[in-house]
């Protein structure tokens, strides 16, 4: 391989697809990922997550020597973050990740080099870590280019929407803004929105409390129709029929390292100011512990009316339909809960998109159906909406795979 051009620090969800998609345009890329196993299998070809599209454009990569992976930076001309910023305690982000990996490049600027965040952050995290590096290495200052550009694509469709979907990039001064709008200008075909900083972090995270905001309404909706005994599923559609009215769907709860997470990010700075904002995060995670008794509930009623003991399929672990990733999923955690309340029970947990587990023993979807007496659909896999389910099966569908007619 080349001298590398761009360095991707983390080769995950976001991190892969986006080194894969430079390498295709002909640009060095060194992926770096602290997981060996990850750095084997993609300088193998191959890939560690499930992604159309993903693993073919890999091998070519890999195969053309314009990608190749390692657990080290090496020297480039770009430096991409794109690493997880998890929780501590009391919901409040992390940026460790970001300054671990900030740290480990540090030594290897030069003048005039580009360093870009994807991954997404609070508020003032690029600044930060433009402060970390110029105390570190103080002859940069004023000869960096750094700014904060954060990634908005639907998992299942990557390839795709990390080329046509438009981006937001915000550098710490105007100089930097325009490097980082022209090196992503080579690669995606989408507008670049340029503004600062601190903007551009703030609107990924806004973009995300947004749709948890339209998603706790939804799911509110749900647990409303519930006790007025109406179809969730036939009110929206009806109500969407007026021309300013676009309610979302319920589902189980909401998972994923974005929607489930970025509210934190407001919430954890702003308390006072975002209160519908941390009302959504409660409901939708209420939502999932609702489930999670409605099964409970629906398991003692069987035992009662049939003096035996139920078995249960649990369909869906992902956190949304046709996807293997199972990050702050509700339907995992439902599938914890109702384990942890098992009494004997046969259980058949079901995630298509896996074929193993570490904790759970996964079934086939075909076989759990016809075994269970109580189906709980927890994610709207494609599998699952051709299913025949018998006429005696007690059916729980918390994400509209039988009841949704839309």
């Amino acid at each position: 391989m080349n001298q590398p051009q761009v360095v991707m620090i983390g080769l995950g969800y976001i991190g892969l697809p986006t080194a894969t998609l430079i390498a295709k345009n002909k640009t060095f890329v060194h992926g770096v990922d602290i997981n060996q196993a990850v750095v084997d299998t993609v300088n193998a070809g191959k890939i560690h997550i499930i992604e159309p599209e993903l693993g073919e454009a890999v091998a070519i990569a890999v195969k053309e020597g314009y990608l190749k992976a390692d657990t080290k930076p090496i020297q480039a001309n770009t430096y991409l973050i794109v690493v997880p910023t998890p929780f501590k305690a009391k919901n409040e982000p992390d940026i460790s990740f970001v300054e671990a990996a900030t740290k480990a490049i540090i030594p290897l600027l030069k003048m005039d080099d580009l360093y870009i965040i994807e991954s997404t952050s609070p508020v003032g995290t690029t600044e930060k870590m433009a402060d970390l590096i110029y105390k570190m290495r103080p002859e940069l200052k004023g000869n960096l280019n750094i700014a904060y550009c954060p990634e908005r694509v639907l998992p299942g469709n990557v390839m795709y929407e990390l080329v046509h979907n438009d981006r937001v990039i915000g550098g710490i001064d105007t100089k930097s803004t325009k490097k980082a709008s022209s090196f992503y200008g080579q690669f995606i075909k989408g507008d670049l929105h340029e503004t600062n900083a601190r903007t551009a972090e703030m609107c990924k995270l806004v973009e995300n409390s947004s749709r948890d905001v339209q998603i706790a309404f939804a799911n509110e909706l749900s647990l409303i129709c519930d006790k007025a005994d109406i179809n969730v599923w036939e009110l929206i559609k009806l109500a969407n029929k007026h021309p300013r009215v676009n309610i979302l769907q319920p589902g189980c709860g909401v998972g994923g390292h974005c929607i489930a997470v970025d509210p934190y990010f407001i919430v954890s700075e702003y308390p006072m100011e975002s209160k519908i904002i941390g009302k959504a995060r409660e409901i939708n995670n209420y939502k999932s512990f609702w489930c999670a008794e409605k099964i409970q509930t629906a398991k003692l009623q069987f035992e009662l009316q049939h003096g035996r003991k139920p078995s249960i399929a649990i369909m869906g672990l992902a956190f949304k339909p046709n996807i293997d990733d199972l990050r702050e999923s509700p339907a995992k955690y439902i599938a914890q809960k109702v384990l942890q309340n098992a009494n004997n029970e046969e259980y058949f947990i079901v995630e298509p998109n896996l074929e193993t587990h570490k904790v759970f023993k996964l079934t086939d979807y075909k076989v759990a159906v016809e075994k269970a007496d109580i189906i709980a659909f927890l994610v709207a896999h494609k599998e699952f909406k051709t299913i025949e389910i018998p006429k005696e099966r007690v059916v729980l569908d918390f994400c509209g795979v039988i009841n949704n007619s839309n």
